[in-house]
């Protein structure tokens, strides 16, 4: 059995083990003891704080094989960005220019500097190891964020987006860096990235330009990355676009990765789920599990997937499922299908 639950400090060790293999591009999982446990201590006032949207609050979840207590993934969600310092990207933006003599249309791109994503709430930090990815791992770890939104809206920004990381080649290195950062920075994609996900986003404030960058000036290699996902985050868009994410128009300032965009209330797995209490419990998982269920309290808040029986008087659990989930009968909780059969609007 696995379980997605908020991260205490004993998980530190596990969450660095991750990060080491995380490799290029992932910045807000760094192999960097200091700052990855502060970000679970960061986690656990979240967790503790009253709801307040308008402040910065980050909450980060771990996945946890119970049979022996191995981290083998998280996600995160992260409340306010852009309020306590800059959250860059590129705005795409689009211009058109007409003479009359000669007779001349001229449609141009442009990269501009923006912070428009102020007080949006960001998903973030996905990462599975790579020998559990297996069993639908990857959605409970994925989905229990949107769980964890539906279960507390009021601590959640209405605008919700999602970075992916950009295309890099074999060698990490990032051709939409190369043409625009390098210039800036100074330094490899590699080393900035990693600045940046330590958070220390000030540096990219001081240096990078102010001024719109037409695209058509840039170097084809570079124009034919901008808003191109890395070949590994093609599935996590995928997921994405399921829930009802879209791309927003605006892409990374370090690799030119697209960032996605969603309405809080909008999102698939919350907009399905549903509260009861639980009603009993029963020996043995079943059939493949095909629901997610919730332990909704914001103290004890846990994910797992299991198969959900409605009844007259509640809905009924695996026994394990239940001891997992740290609930009672009578307790309330969280429910909802895991994947969605039927296909999302706009997709063929």
């Amino acid at each position: 059995m696995f379980v997605v639950r908020p991260a205490r400090l004993k998980d530190l060790d596990g969450l660095q083990a991750l990060a080491k293999k995380t490799g290029t591009g992932l910045t807000t999982l760094p192999d960097h003891r200091p700052t990855l446990k502060s970000k679970i201590q960061d986690s656990l006032d979240a967790f503790a704080s009253d709801p307040d949207p308008t402040k910065k609050r980050s909450y980060l979840l771990v996945l946890e094989d119970l049979s022996d207590g191995t981290i083998a993934g998280t996600s995160a969600l992260i409340v306010g960005i852009g309020l306590d310092k800059p959250f860059y990207s590129y705005r795409l933006l689009h211009q058109t220019q007409v003479s009359h003599d000669p007779e001349m249309r001229v449609d141009t791109e442009l990269l501009q500097l923006s912070n428009e994503f102020i007080g949006a709430t960001e998903v973030a930090t996905l990462f599975l190891d790579p020998d559990y990815r297996r069993d639908n791992l990857g959605k409970l770890l994925a989905k229990a964020r949107y769980m964890l939104m539906a279960a507390h809206p009021d601590r959640f920004a209405d605008r919700v987006i999602a970075e992916i990381r950009g295309w890099v080649n074999e060698e990490h290195h990032s051709p939409f860096w190369e043409a625009i950062g390098r210039h800036f920075f100074g330094m490899d994609f590699k080393e900035a990235d990693e600045i940046n996900g330590r958070g220390n986003s000030q540096f990219i404030a001081d240096l990078m330009p102010k001024f719109p960058i037409y695209t058509a000036l840039l170097p084809d290699s570079a124009r034919d990355v901008i808003g191109k996902p890395h070949d590994g985050a093609r599935p996590a868009i995928r997921l994405l676009e399921k829930e009802g994410f879209r791309f927003s128009g605006s892409v990374d300032i370090f690799d030119g990765g697209p960032v996605m965009e969603a309405h809080k209330r909008g999102i698939w797995t919350g907009r399905k789920s549903v509260v009861d209490v639980l009603g009993g419990t029963v020996e043995g998982e079943g059939q493949r599990p095909a629901h997610l269920a919730v332990n909704p309290a914001i103290d004890k808040f846990r994910v797992v997937l299991t198969n959900v029986v409605e009844g007259s008087s509640g809905v009924w659990l695996s026994h394990d499922a239940a001891n997992a989930l740290e609930l009672k009968e009578g307790d309330t909780l969280r429910y909802g299908p895991l994947a969605r059969t039927d296909k999302p609007q706009g997709e063929e």
